[in-house]
């Protein structure tokens, strides 16, 4: 049984919180300790490498002639990746100068840190709660039809973004840094899947809408799809912000909590809240 430190705050004594989180597991699991509950981990993504160094050296080849009108920066992790591959190549220097005439916009917190180590000047930034509605607002500030955009992508293709883009007429690269996949072992995910049909599972905690995909992908493969959906709407459903809850809406699961702005802080507070 964890020991709740602060008696008065212990929301969530005797409930068992599943955690999906992979990068930010722990930190997430170190919070529902905190408020006396019982983490129940089980990844269900993995961030693989995805970076082509022959690729980003043609990239800034031909970008040195034709740069992008505008970088798009969505994820931090992507950032580094980048920078990290063209620091081997030896041909940072050249990217910041690309950057340095292009319009530079990022998707939040993350990414922007990484390009200010970096040294890299920021045009606008999305506002919160960080989402691809807020980067297209920045974007709505410029005229892009027939101008070339580089999109940094995340784990996987960002449709709403590169819809948009074409809508807009933009002529869009995109910079793949990292992909999702299913983790190694996905044993975890079937113990949860076994935990919520005992009814052991006091609540569902997604942080990403790829978490969504991925458990019903190992369910679906095991037969227990169906089963997976009654007993997710059986317990309670914590997800991280509007681009997750639409992918759980996508399988039928409802949602009882959604934090405002989308981060782990008020998502604890939510989660808390729920209990209360």
């Amino acid at each position: 049984m964890p020991i709740c430190l602060v008696p008065r705050n212990c929301t969530l004594k005797n409930k068992t919180i599943a955690i999906l989180e992979n990068r930010a597991g722990e930190q997430l699991a170190d919070l529902v300790r905190k408020y006396g509950g019982t983490p129940l981990s089980a990844p269900a993504l993995a961030e693989i490498p995805d970076i082509d160094p022959a690729l980003i050296t043609s990239l800034i080849n031909d970008w040195q002639i034709n740069a992008p009108d505008i970088f798009i920066f969505q994820t931090g992790v992507g950032v580094k990746a980048l920078f990290a591959t063209t620091d081997t190549l030896g041909i940072t220097e050249q990217l910041k100068q690309i950057l340095e005439s292009s319009i530079v916009i990022v998707r939040g917190i993350k990414p922007s840190s990484a390009l200010r180590s970096y040294k890299v000047r920021i045009d606008a930034t999305a506002g919160d709660p960080f989402t691809t509605t807020e980067v297209l607002t920045e974007l709505d500030k410029y005229k892009i039809k027939g101008k070339r955009v580089a999109v940094q992508r995340y784990g996987d293709v960002n449709l709403e973004l590169q819809q948009a883009l074409d809508t807009r007429g933009a002529i869009v690269t995109e910079i793949a840094t990292y992909r999702w996949s299913l983790p190694a072992d996905t044993q975890p995910l079937v113990d949860l899947m076994d935990a919520l049909d005992a009814g052991k599972v006091d609540m569902v905690c997604f942080t990403s809408a790829s978490q969504v995909y991925n458990f019903f992908t190992v369910a679906e493969a095991l037969g227990r799809h169906q089963a997976l959906l009654a007993a997710l709407n059986k317990s309670m459903v914590a997800s991280i912000g509007p681009v997750c809850t639409v992918a759980l809406n996508k399988f039928g699961i409802k949602v009882d909590v959604e934090p405002q702005p989308p981060k782990l802080g008020p998502f604890i507070t939510a989660i808390n809240s729920k209990f209360a």
